[in-house]
């Protein structure tokens, strides 16, 4: 039996909305396995945005076949198409997308309210804290995001993603809004989490970010251009060490880090 997770047979997207008919997607063919950790990267114009709103679930292809965990995305309705992306994905976008009136405990809690079963408060409050903790910010459960740093939002988001447990994590842009090193902080939990099994799907333009990825899939007009295992992988922890050494030395020296 197949182990991927994500299953694309020559998937077209055409957009018709103007005179001319725009081939966002042409003829793509796609698995992905469960533990990937995959960087979809182009140009703008290239499809990536497409292809990442196909795989979640958020538009439909032309034509083609996308077996999302073995099940044909293409013949369920709206309700079970929501049910499938509430169960199986967790979402991650550049704009952190937070609640300004609401803890980062309670915004974390949110995506369970929509759940099909639902939660007693006490197991919302017990799991949200969990993914907090996972992202190393459960003593912060209690803070607004207008506390918290641009990092610590993303961290937060990244609970949030993770708290219906999804077998899919699809992260676009991710560290798009944060300065270097606090993208290496964020690229630390997402490998992290992908240690632990959980597979990733990011679309990034940075080629030092794509990197901290397994796999690299780069798209041109539409086309998949190259499909590559990263050579050279950077870890992030290593990385982070690296930075934290180079603001040490320069604090002794008071030269620029």
């Amino acid at each position: 039996m197949s182990s991927a997770v994500v299953k694309i047979e020559d998937l077209h997207k055409i957009y018709s909305s103007g005179e001319v008919p725009v081939h966002a997607v042409r003829g793509v063919s796609l698995e992905i396995h469960r533990g990937e950790f995959l960087a979809l990267m182009g140009a703008s114009g290239s499809g990536k945005s497409t292809l990442m709103n196909t795989l979640g679930c958020l538009d439909r292809p032309t034509s083609g076949r996308y077996l999302l965990d073995g099940v044909d995305v293409a013949a369920l309705g709206r309700d079970a198409l929501a049910d499938l992306r509430n169960q199986k994905l967790g979402f991650v976008f550049q704009g952190f997308n937070l609640l300004s009136r609401t803890t980062a405990l309670e915004n974390v809690e949110l995506p369970m309210l929509y759940a099909r079963r639902p939660l007693a408060p006490r197991e919302l409050h017990a799991r949200a804290l969990h993914c907090l903790d996972i992202v190393g910010l459960a003593a912060r459960h209690d803070h607004f995001p207008n506390q918290l740093s641009g990092g610590q939002q993303q961290r937060v988001a990244i609970a949030r993603a993770l708290v219906n447990e999804p077998q899919i994590l699809l992260a676009d842009e991710p560290t798009g809004n944060l300065d270097s090193k606090t993208s290496v902080e964020v690229m630390g939990v997402f490998q992290k989490l992908n240690d632990a099994g959980i597979t990733i799907v990011m679309v990034t333009h940075e080629l030092d970010i794509a990197h901290y990825c397994k796999r690299n899939l780069i798209l041109r007009d539409g086309r998949i251009v190259r499909d590559e295992m990263v050579a050279n992988r950077l870890v992030a922890a290593e990385e982070l060490a690296k930075l934290q050494h180079a603001e040490a030395a320069a604090k002794l020296t008071g030269a620029p880090a």
